[in-house]
């Protein structure tokens, strides 16, 4: 069975193909013209497990009213987020490389949460997962932190890195998910995916 992942992330792609689940894209509005129906704005005093929740049921079940609108052919509708907590705070994606080198520090030497949420929806059902992680990095150097920002690799990942990038590098331990960390984890999006007939591998 084929399904649709609600997503730009080539992370997530590349993790479907491992696992050798077959899919089409589906492809959200940003800017100006974005899908108010996938706002990512924190709502006040929304948990970190709260959000990550309500945004991955919505991409799910806004996807899926895409493929009814576009009239494409009827698949379940994959969709993640992923968001880091630490001191009870969300920290999302930097909105600037000012942002993802004040993001970094704050990182440097301490331990977070990663929490991704993954939702499936296909014909009025939806069902969810949630994967956390803990990371800590070592202490960073201003300059190394520059230099990373520099890459643009930080850009448009929350909590300004990428584990499966050079930031590989600032991770002193990890606990739970390399996948869920990367923004999707493989063992329960599985599954997740098998109740609703779609057999990876």
């Amino acid at each position: 069975m084929r399904i649709y992942l609600a997503s730009r992330s080539p992370r997530r792609r590349e993790l479907l193909h491992q696992i050798g689940v077959p899919f089409d894209t589906l492809i959200f509005r940003t800017g100006q013209r974005s899908d108010a129906e996938v706002d990512e704005t924190p709502l006040a005093g929304e948990s970190a497990v709260d959000y990550v929740e309500r945004i991955a049921r919505a991409k799910a079940e806004h996807g899926w009213s895409l493929v009814a609108l576009r009239r494409l052919v009827p698949q379940p509708v994959l969709s993640a987020d992923t968001t880091l907590e630490m001191d009870g705070r969300i920290i999302g994606k930097p909105v600037d490389e000012v942002d993802a080198m004040a993001i970094l520090s704050r990182l440097s030497g301490h331990t977070h949460r990663v929490l991704t949420g993954v939702a499936v929806h296909f014909q009025g059902r939806t069902e969810y997962i949630l994967n956390v992680s803990e990371v800590r990095f070592r202490e960073l150097e201003e300059e190394e932190i520059r230099h990373y920002v520099m890459t643009g690799e930080p850009m448009d990942k929350a909590g300004a890195y990428g584990i499966q990038g050079r930031a590989g590098m600032f991770v002193e331990h990890l606990a739970g998910s390399y996948t869920g960390v990367m923004g999707l984890p493989v063992c329960e999006t599985a599954q997740l995916l098998k109740r609703f007939g779609c057999n990876p591998i």
